[in-house]
């Protein structure tokens, strides 16, 4: 794994910000770190990243114990912070050079272009980061977290501030890059899981309150598994009800009906052999899941 963390531990005074907090995280998965403002993901991530030590617990990044050998680390590690810290007086350009010099990025030019292009910053290149707007400033904070192509990308809030417009572009851009990097993703929007992320966990109050697949989580809080399914010709319940596993069928209309079964029960192909059969044609079969942000709310106690 890229990234392993084992039981972390931080406090505040009297405070526990994380508490026995374990997870690891693999390359080619966007891991979603989501919880509400103040259930200690911010603190996760400076952990990891090495700008904050625990007072119990270990994480380690590409094999490297980020306490003890925090330089190894950190050159597996592109990081951009919540609150993005950008040296305002100097040009885009100038700032991704300085920024590929510290890390001896090789064919650094080069890669400053490539960095540009990706993150769509051509007609900013030479402005003064003090006078970008808020998007822009993240497109360039997002090009210096990658400028020395990391291995492992953690991304603080990473859409704070941008349009409808940037936001798509950015988290298409997220979507790519986690096919061959270890990302993970923290924030507190559930839409911007929902868009991105294949996998998700949710801290609350320090602690994780869960950990899974985004499908599968979003199936197995639901408690039951709702199909959808919509046939071209009418057909009798009986033989809906007679599906195994099928515990309650609700009409919708004519020819639309919602099948509900145990969570663990797929009854799809059932449907389909059933459609074979009896010569019906399936114009619409989809599995219903609680939506990321019900499940959000049914873990950390939200209304």
């Amino acid at each position: 794994m890229s990234v392993s963390v084992q039981h972390l531990t931080k406090i505040y005074g009297v405070q526990h910000a994380l508490q026995d907090v374990s997870f690891q995280a693999r390359k080619g998965q966007v891991l979603g770190f989501l919880g509400p403002n103040g259930a200690g993901k911010s603190t996760t991530m400076k952990i990891i990243t090495g700008f904050l030590p625990p007072n119990e617990g270990t994480a380690e990044v590409c094999g490297f114990d980020v306490q003890k050998a925090p330089l190894e680390a950190r050159r597996h590690i592109g990081y951009l912070p919540e609150h993005n810290p950008l040296y305002k007086e100097m040009y885009v350009r100038e700032y991704l050079h300085f920024w590929g010099k510290l890390h001896k990025t090789p064919q650094l030019e080069r890669r400053v272009r490539e960095m540009i292009d990706i993150t769509g910053l051509g007609a900013e290149q030479h402005k003064l980061i003090g006078a970008l707007s808020k998007g822009y400033r993240q497109r360039v904070g997002l090009a210096q977290a990658l400028i020395h192509d990391p291995e492992v990308l953690i991304l603080d809030e990473p859409t704070s501030g941008l349009d409808p417009n940037q936001l798509a572009e950015i988290r298409d851009l997220i979507k790519q890059l986690g096919k061959d990097k270890t990302l993970i993703l923290s924030t507190h929007i559930m839409q911007e899981v929902q868009a991105v992320c294949d996998r998700v966990i949710i801290i609350h109050k320090g602690r994780i309150v869960a950990d899974d697949l985004i499908d599968t989580l979003q199936l197995r809080i639901a408690g039951e598994s709702v199909v959808t399914v919509e046939f071209q010709q009418e057909i009798a319940q009986n033989l809906l009800a007679g599906l195994k596993g099928v515990s309650q069928v609700k009409r919708l209309s004519k020819q639309r009906w919602q099948l509900i079964a145990p969570t663990e029960t797929d009854i799809r192909p059932q449907v389909s052999e059933l459609a074979n059969k009896h010569n019906l044609t399936l114009i619409e079969m989809h599995r219903e899941a609680l939506s990321v942000e019900e499940v959000f709310k049914k873990l950390t106690g939200g209304v």
